[in-house]
């Protein structure tokens, strides 16, 4: 099931209202998808309105908002590498907070205290119930589903400041989207990257050195998961330079594409 949140545009009775629903269609068929309306939050059992758009009649926001947005670092080798970093022994996690989140439709808003952002496509885990301390057989009971997230990057700032919070938490630093895949395995999956068409990264959730399940384990073993919390779980090796006028896309096999225009910050 696809799981989006979506605003309806100007000229529906609706305008400007803003819901959960599920995305039914072909995706290789975008004029055929519709999304039917849901009432209330999408956790638990859905319940559908009966309202129905053509998708290309609303606009669709990022698919949840999250209380916290727990990322982890260097989870590729091979990205590890290319920055000139080791493998680390334990997870390395970070926060990029909750005002850093935007949806499919909006832009990235180059910082001015930043002359190298950088993309960093990833796979988004988004938590369905609330949870602590996870064994690893029960955490297929506590994943809602998965979305595409570019983990966007303040690549001087980081390496200059020594700590990520500014080079990764700065506002519009979080694209998740278009919608949520409930039913998805995670284990092999293709993650690119495009920007203005070009290839950028090409990688596999295979490749990840520590896998979903192991880092919510992890995780959780230390703070309490809330529904609609989001864990973004490491990037293949490739990241790159975007400058502004630039459209990034982060493509994820059996999810879709989550692409945004890269802006100066007004």
């Amino acid at each position: 099931m696809r799981i989006a949140r979506f605003s309806v545009r100007e000229g529906s009775p609706a305008a400007g209202s803003v819901s959960f629903g599920v995305v039914e269609g072909d995706t290789s068929q975008p004029e055929s998808l519709m999304v039917h309306a849901l009432a209330g939050h999408p956790f638990g059992q859905p319940q559908p309105t009966g309202e129905t758009h053509r998708l290309a009649d609303v606009r669709l926001l990022t698919p949840m908002l999250p209380s916290k947005i727990v990322a982890v670092g260097r989870n590729y080798a091979e990205h590890a590498a290319e920055l000139g970093n080791a493998v680390p022994d334990v997870p390395l996690t970070f926060f990029k907070p909750s005002t850093a989140v935007i949806g499919p439709t909006e832009a990235i808003a180059y910082p001015p205290f930043s002359a190298d952002v950088q993309h960093e496509a990833e796979l988004a885990v988004v938590i369905g119930r609330m949870c602590r301390e996870v064994p690893l057989e029960r955490v297929p009971e506590v994943i809602f589903g998965y979305t595409c997230a570019n983990d966007v990057t303040a690549r001087d700032v980081q390496q200059r400041e020594g700590q990520w919070a500014r080079a990764k938490g700065f506002d519009t630093a979080c694209p998740l989207g278009p919608w949520i895949e409930t039913d998805l395995d995670p284990a092999d999956l293709a993650v690119t990257c495009t920007v203005n068409g070009e290839l950028r990264q090409s990688g596999r959730t295979s490749q990840m050195v520590r896998d979903v399940a192991a880092l919510i384990v992890h995780i959780s073993e230390a703070m309490t998961l809330l529904p609609g919390d989001v864990i973004l779980t490491g990037t293949p090796a490739g990241v790159g330079p975007l400058n502004v006028g630039d459209e990034v896309a982060v493509s994820i096999e059996g999810i879709g594409t989550l692409a945004n225009k890269v802006i100066k910050r007004g």
